[in-house]
């Protein structure tokens, strides 16, 4: 029995695309779980009106996950991706990277809940705002 399918966008900088990757491997491979990447992978990147193409996928999912390492501190499309969830008022996760204990201030602020990187606890956060 699969149930709901969840519209996802993962907020992630294109640099980092290993942990993209990752997280897709994991929301995939969790048992009962069915998804649709919203995200904008950096093999596929749009092009035009940038911001606009962000906003409208955005505004398409039930939920946003940030891939929160230190890194979401300097990329100004993820601090735009972050402020264009809120104005949806779309729940946000924040994902706290394999052996990171820091976390960027900016994403502990706007984030309805910080995980660490487990499937379960990814998992049951997705379900419950989603």
């Amino acid at each position: 029995m699969q149930g709901k399918t969840y519209n996802i966008f993962i907020s992630h900088a294109w640099d980092y695309k290993d942990e993209y990757h990752r997280l897709c491997d994991l929301l995939n491979s969790a048992p009962y779980f069915s998804w649709k990447d919203y995200s904008v992978p950096s093999h596929d990147p749009l092009t035009g009106a940038l911001r606009k193409q962000f906003d409208d996928r955005i505004q398409l999912s039930s939920v946003v996950l940030v891939l929160s390492g230190m890194y979401a501190k300097y990329s100004n499309w993820m601090q735009a991706e972050m402020r264009i969830a809120k104005s949806y008022n779309k729940p946000i996760i924040g994902i706290i990277p394999q052996g990171q204990d820091r976390v960027p201030v900016d994403v502990q602020q706007i984030a309805d809940e910080l995980v660490r990187w487990n499937t379960d606890s990814i998992i049951s956060a997705i379900r419950q705002h989603a």
